[in-house]
């Protein structure tokens, strides 16, 4: 056999640069389109079919629907879409993901497109050097374009030439008329070989190669692209390990939708395959055997995606209780997501303000539940129930900014209306409301963080240091149910500052009092100054919080002011 180790290492190579190539076309892409590929998945994704659309756009725009799901998973994570959303999305990226398939086919073997890559490398080259974003990203993606092309180009010429290799086309015959099990096995073949690679689009180009050259029959081939629709789940699902059940849930479904879906096609894989190769000798007359292999593996790849999601589509809610079903949810885990904002803009100015009102409210609700987890810290003595509870204070403390930033922007948005100076205004308190509640999910997670530090250090507080911090954490939780009060008030009933007021007062005395009595101690000897810089910076955390929930009190009792005045 004339098929040397360096040989194989070309094929490698060739590989290489073709998901390097693609890879760098994704990225490209994706920081040309910036946060508008955001926006319009969490704006597009009102029902089932936007989403599939949705879907389906970006995926084809940015030529991987393993991003696509990623992007899915985390949103689900940050609770920026819901499961049933997220499912939605993930059909669309199935269908958008044939798109790749089908410029392979028509480019990679039609045309010569490795021809042109090193020109196209010329015009991008001075897009790459330029200073301007956008044009270094049209760049990247023009080099990506590249790169794919000339790794197909050279995946062709550094594939064995099985005329030459007699045995090792014997080899790969030994297991192609087994009937429906080399069906099956071809099946896993594709399924292995996607997870190894990551991205299922070089395994598909693998297999047009491999059926254009002969090497295996088109119903062989289209085995492996079943079996490539199930691997490139895997991506998803590893980004979602260390993720919330809700976001585990959303991976899990891509998997199911897939499973699914292979399922029923080989239930009618021969009448299916050749309804495809019907369509395409009788309707696209692609001329010679190579391309019309291609042309029906690709013609397969979206005719099963696209029925796929036609039946699925339906069944969106069974697949949602399919996967709660297999991840249930744990009980100290809750839903992380607005529930209030879906993304779309409501008819009136309004009815968006009260719309965001009620997602104020939640937000400050979830954000006393933060302190809670903090003062709940104070006592976990074993070493595993500390960590758990930490790192779910630090996973409040994404989720927190994350609804601070979404809950501004769709603010921002309402405010582009036409709006009378009165609602201007109670946007303007709103955005005050939302910044100072983010300050206190921050102030909870720095004293998860310095409890943390003084574990780590064998640092241990004095019965006397806890009851006091037990007492000032007391006097911020009153603050804390005073803000919620405050926050969730019903249209123009006043807010009682005062109340708020009295209980800052009386955090700042007694942040002074053991400030003073805490230097007397380290004087005195009762414990050493390192454990009361972690002591004081407890206090000194608390009293932070409870300016925070001052500036939202404030600016609470300002919204009320105006309607007033209105």
């Amino acid at each position: 056999m004339h098929y040397s180790f360096y040989d194989f290492l070309m094929l490698i190579g060739s590989l290489g640069l073709f998901l390097y190539g693609m890879k760098i076309m994704s990225e490209g892409l994706q920081k040309v389109a910036g946060d508008r590929l955001r926006s319009i998945l969490t704006a597009m994704t009102t029902n089932r079919f936007t989403g599939v659309l949705t879907g389906m756009l970006i995926t084809a725009l940015i030529q991987s629907s393993s991003a696509t799901t990623v992007m899915v998973v985390s949103f689900v994570n940050a609770g920026l879409l819901t499961l049933s959303q997220s499912i939605s999305v993930i059909m669309g990226a199935n269908i958008g993901t044939t798109v790749t398939a089908w410029i392979i086919s028509v480019f990679g073997f039609k045309v010569d497109m490795s021809a042109f890559a090193l020109p196209l490398l010329a015009f991008a080259l001075p897009l790459i050097f330029s200073n301007k974003s956008t044009r270094k990203s049209i760049g990247e993606f023009i080099f990506g374009f590249s790169f794919l092309f000339m790794g197909l180009a050279l995946l062709k010429n550094n594939a064995p030439d099985l005329s030459q290799n007699p045995e090792m086309l014997a080899f790969v015959q030994n297991y192609t008329g087994m009937g429906f099990f080399s069906i099956l096995l071809f099946l896993l073949i594709g399924t292995v070989l996607t997870m190894i690679v990551q991205a299922s689009a070089a395994t598909m180009a693998l297999t047009l190669i491999m059926c254009a050259n002969g090497w295996i029959s088109y119903e062989l081939g289209a085995a492996l692209v079943l079996g490539e629709n199930i691997g490139t789940t895997i991506t998803a699902n590893l980004a979602a390990l260390t993720a919330n059940h809700q976001a585990k849930r959303a991976a899990l479904a891509h998997l199911v939708f897939n499973v699914f879906g292979v399922i029923w096609v080989l239930v009618v894989f021969t009448p299916f395959t050749d309804a495809v190769s019907w369509f395409v000798d009788t309707h696209m007359r692609p001329g010679s055997e190579d391309v019309a292999v291609s042309y029906k593996l690709s013609a397969f790849h979206t005719a099963f995606n696209v029925c796929n999601v036609c039946i699925l589509v339906w069944m969106t809610r069974l697949i949602e209780k399919t996967v709660c079903f297999i991840i249930p949810r744990k009980e100290e885990e809750e839903e992380y997501r607005l529930r209030f904002i879906t993304g779309g803009m409501l008819s009136t100015a309004e009815l968006s303000i009260l719309q965001a009102n009620k997602e104020i409210e939640l937000y400050a609700e979830r954000t006393q539940r933060m302190f809670a987890m903090t003062k709940e810290l104070l006592g976990k003595e074993k070493d595993e129930e500390f960590n758990k509870l930490f790192s779910r204070i630090e996973k409040y403390e994404n989720i927190s900014d994350n609804m601070e930033i979404e809950i501004a922007n769709y603010l921002n948005q309402v405010s582009e209306g036409r709006l009378s100076s009165e609602s201007k205004l109670h946007i303007r308190a709103m955005l005050r409301e939302v910044t100072e509640i983010e300050s206190i999910g921050d102030s909870c997670c720095n004293l998860a963080r310095i409890l943390n530090r003084k574990r780590q250090v064998n640092v241990y507080f004095t019965g006397k240091q806890i009851e006091h911090i037990h007492a000032m954490m007391q006097l911020a939780d009153d603050a804390l149910a005073q803000m919620i009060l405050a926050v969730s008030r019903p249209e123009h009933q006043a807010v009682d500052i005062n109340k708020t007021y009295n209980i800052e007062n009386e955090i700042n005395n007694y942040r002074n009092q053991l400030k003073n009595q805490n230097i007397l101690n380290v004087n005195n000897k009762e414990y050493d100054y390192q454990m009361g810089i972690y002591y004081m910076d407890v206090i000194a955390e608390c009293e932070k919080l409870g300016d925070y929930v001052v500036n939202v009190v404030e600016a609470s009792g300002d919204i009320i002011k105006e309607r007033k005045h209105a």
